[in-house]
C-alpha cells in the first residue's frame, strides 16, 4: 500500500515559484497540498526574485538535479518565455510562459496555463465564456495568456485596453494572425457594452491602486473577474457587486491550474501516483 508523502525527504522533487514580490504567491499553499493528497513526494518554493536576477537564478536552476522547474508570476512571465529552450503552443506563439519543466540536458521547456486555469476557474462557477463581448485590462505576461484563451473559447469579441496603448496594439496584431476571423481591437478601459471584463494588471494589490477601469461603464449582470489574489476581494470586485455585477475571484484561476501544473513539472510522478 503506498503510503501518502507527510515531510521533505532527499527524494523530494523541488519546483521552484519565482515572482516579485512573493508575500502574496497562494500557489505554494494548493499546489502542495494536492501534491500531498495524490501522494507525490514534491514541494513548492516560493523565491522571490528581482528582474534583473532572474536570469542568473533561472541558470542556476538549470544545473540543480532536485529541481524539476518553476513556476512563474509577476513580472517575469515574458522574461522567462525568452530563457527557455521550447516552447508549446499559446506559450511560443506569444512569447510568454508561467510554467517551466526542467526536461533531459537541463533543457528547459516552458508552457501558458495562466488563460486555461482562467477559463476552467469561469466554467466551474458555472460562467461560460463563449458568446460573450470581453474587455480585459492589461497586455502584460497574464493578460496575454487570458486573451488567447477567451479567442479559444470563443468570445464574440475582445477589446485590450492597457496603459501604454501601443502594448495593446501590439497585442491584438499579434491575436490577430493566430485567430484572423475574431474581432480584436486596442481600446480604452470603458467597459460599455461588455458582459465580460477581465483585471489582467496588477492594479487592485495595493489599497492606494487607482482602479484598472471605468467602473461606471460596468452593466449590472456583468461578469468582473479578477486575476489578482491578495487580496481575495479587491476593491475592483467590491465596486462591481455594488453595481450589480457578478465578482469572480482571482483564486479561481489558480485553482483552475493546480492539476495541470503538478502533470506538466512532475510527469513521472503524476503517472506513478495515478
Amino acid at each position: 500500500m503506498e503510503v501518502p508523502v507527510t515531510e521533505i525527504n532527499g527524494l523530494t522533487r523541488v519546483v521552484v515559484h519565482l515572482a516579485y514580490p512573493s508575500a502574496h504567491v497562494k500557489t505554494p499553499q494548493l499546489f502542495n497540498a494536492r501534491c500531498r493528497e495524490r501522494g507525490i513526494n514534491a514541494v513548492l518554493v516560493p523565491w522571490q526574485v528581482h528582474p534583473d536576477h532572474l536570469a542568473k537564478v533561472m541558470a542556476a536552476l538549470r544545473v540543480s538535479e532536485s529541481v524539476s522547474g518553476v513556476i512563474v508570476t509577476i513580472p517575469h512571465k515574458e522574461t522567462v518565455a525568452a530563457l527557455c529552450d521550447r516552447l508549446d503552443g499559446a506559450a511560443e506563439q506569444l512569447s510568454v510562459a508561467n510554467v517551466v519543466r526542467k526536461d533531459d540536458g537541463g533543457l528547459w521547456h516552458g508552457r501558458a496555463l495562466d488563460g486555461v486555469g482562467f477559463v476552467a476557474g469561469l466554467k466551474a462557477e458555472g460562467l461560460p465564456v463563449k458568446g460573450r463581448n470581453a474587455l480585459l485590462a492589461g497586455a502584460g505576461g497574464v493578460a496575454v495568456a487570458i486573451a488567447e484563451a477567451l479567442l479559444a473559447e470563443g468570445v464574440a469579441s475582445l477589446t485590450i485596453a492597457n496603459r501604454t496603448r501601443d502594448r495593446a496594439e501590439k497585442l491584438a496584431e499579434r491575436l490577430r494572425r493566430i485567430y484572423p476571423e475574431a474581432a480584436i481591437s486596442a481600446g480604452t478601459a470603458d467597459a460599455t457594452g461588455c458582459d465580460l471584463i477581465v483585471n489582467g494588471t496588477s492594479l487592485g494589490m495595493k489599497e492606494t491602486d487607482s482602479l484598472p477601469l471605468d467602473i461606471e461603464t460596468v452593466a449590472s449582470g456583468a461578469i468582473v473577474a479578477e486575476v489578482i489574489m491578495e487580496p481575495a476581494e479587491t476593491r475592483l470586485l467590491q465596486e462591481a457587486a455594488r453595481r450589480g455585477a457578478i465578482p469572480h475571484a482571482g483564486r479561481h484561476m489558480l485553482t483552475g491550474q493546480i492539476d495541470a501544473f503538478i502533470d506538466f513539472l512532475l510527469p513521472e510522478q503524476a503517472v506513478a501516483a495515478a
